[in-house]
């Protein structure tokens, strides 16, 4: 897969001078932008800076970034998303102490929003590290995508509860709509948003600030992205802004992943795959789009021959797995118990405790399974706090309901047991809230299916 791109900033329609930068480093594929802030020219020296110190403190990490090109075994994407944000912070040292020593530029900061695209051939990953209210936008597949978060005090009323969308206009706080949360430089270091992700052919980006997005139908996007020479693509975002008002500085760049979206590549199938599985398992039912990438880039695909033990009984668990396709049996003691097919999981409880397989699972057919390893998950869960509760919140009912099932089950096996229970209970036969310690039919109201905000 090829990489065309090309980008374009204006002073837009309101302001004195342009505080935006950007970045395109065509041999490291790292695509920046940066949308500076503190008045007297301050704004525009702190992108300046963040552009200038991203890029030199990537490209002392060049060998490691080229080995991960390479499929070296021993390089992780993790390791390439600690150089992202090391890059950050290290332009947020440079920015805070520029404006320590000159008065009229203190407090000065800017957003940093960096794209870097690594891998060789049909296998390209991509790495997002993210600082402000700028934002990267993934068309794909005629969909768009927001893959970051903006940093701001508007979204993070929006995140709370406090305020819709549609209430922005109307509320008293549309005259903080540009305050940031975060920014490079205001502080001597900042919190870095960071993650990475699988790409496909015929992907399409847009890095963009505030000045851009504000303007853009996210309906038409992967139109626009894709039509024309690619050199035009920047300068028609930025006469769409500017025929919207042209309120602020205004920052396009544009990269293109040559190839057709509807491809036969291997890697590209098991890539839509994995997203495709993800999708219809009640655990991942209430990620966004951007959510599961990130899931999916933690997944892994496995493919057992008839035959094959995919994991024996009394084995420490450290997997959940997914049938794709095939058949995996399930035995306890050398007695099948079951039988799982495309679309059923199993192992999940090993997700979130360390207890040794109660079965033994092997496919019964030449089978592919879908592979999400506990230490993976653990980190994701670390990293993404608000997907981990979505996620976490439906595993809990996906458990709960098996629980009321398992709970009537056992109910209906002690009642033919000890014949129907009489007034009270009949002589000799156990309370079936005793024996379970738990109240097969709740008397509060069910919980919601729904996610807490």
């Amino acid at each position: 897969m090829e990489l065309t791109f090309a980008a374009a900033t204006d002073i837009g329609r309101q302001r004195m001078h342009n505080e935006d930068n950007f970045l395109i480093d065509k041999r490291l594929r790292l695509f920046l932008v940066a949308d500076g802030m503190g008045g007297h020219a301050a704004g525009e020296v702190a992108s300046s800076i963040a552009v200038h110190e991203i890029r030199d403190a990537v490209n002392k990490s060049r060998d490691l970034i080229d080995r991960y090109r390479a499929e070296h075994p021993a390089v992780q994407a993790y390791e390439i998303l600690q150089v992202l944000e090391h890059a950050i912070q290290t332009a947020c040292g440079a920015i805070h102490s520029r404006a320590q020593t000159e008065t009229d530029k203190r407090g000065m900061g800017t957003t940093a929003t960096v794209l870097l695209i690594a891998g060789l051939g049909d296998k390209l990953h991509g790495f997002i590290a993210h600082v402000g209210d700028s934002r990267v936008y993934l068309a794909r597949q005629s969909q768009c995508h927001m893959l970051t978060e903006d940093h701001s005090l508007m979204n993070e009323l929006i995140r709370r509860g406090k305020l819709t969308r549609d209430q922005i206009e109307q509320s008293p706080y549309k005259q903080y709509r540009n305050a940031v949360t975060r920014a490079v430089g205001v502080y001597s270091s900042v919190e870095v948003d960071t993650f990475d992700f699988d790409i496909l052919p015929g992907d399409r980006f847009l890095l963009c600030t505030d000045g851009l997005y504000g303007y853009l139908s996210e309906a038409a996007l992967p139109t626009t992205l894709a039509d024309g020479e690619i050199k035009d693509v920047p300068q028609k975002l930025i006469d769409l802004a500017n025929s919207g008002g042209g309120h602020d500085n205004i920052t396009a760049v544009v990269v293109r992943v040559n190839g057709e979206a509807a491809t036969t590549d291997p890697h590209a199938t098991d890539i839509s795959l994995k997203l495709e599985v993800l999708k219809g398992l009640p655990m991942f039912q209430f990620l966004s789009y951007k959510e599961l990438v990130r899931v999916s880039s933690i997944a892994k695909l496995l493919d057992p021959e008839a035959g094959h033990v995919v994991f024996s009984e009394g084995q420490p668990g450290d997997a959940m797995y997914v049938v794709v396709n095939g058949a995996v049996k399930l035995s306890k003691a050398g007695t099948q118990v079951g039988e799982l097919t495309k679309g059923q999981h199993f192992g999940e409880m090993s997700l979130v405790d360390r207890s040794v397989r109660s079965l033994t699972a092997a496919a019964t057919a030449d089978t592919r399974l879908l592979v999400m390893q506990r230490k993976d998950f653990y980190d994701l869960v670390r990293r993404e706090p608000q997907a981990a509760v979505k996620m976490l919140w439906r595993f809990v009912t996906v458990l709960s309901s098996r629980l009321r099932r398992t709970t009537a089950d056992l109910q209906e096996a002690l009642v033919a047991l000890h014949g129907a229970p009489q007034a009270g209970h009949a002589p000799g036969a156990p309370d079936v809230d005793q024996t379970l310690d738990i109240d097969p039919e709740p008397r509060r109201r069910e919980p919601s299916d729904e996610p807490p905000s």
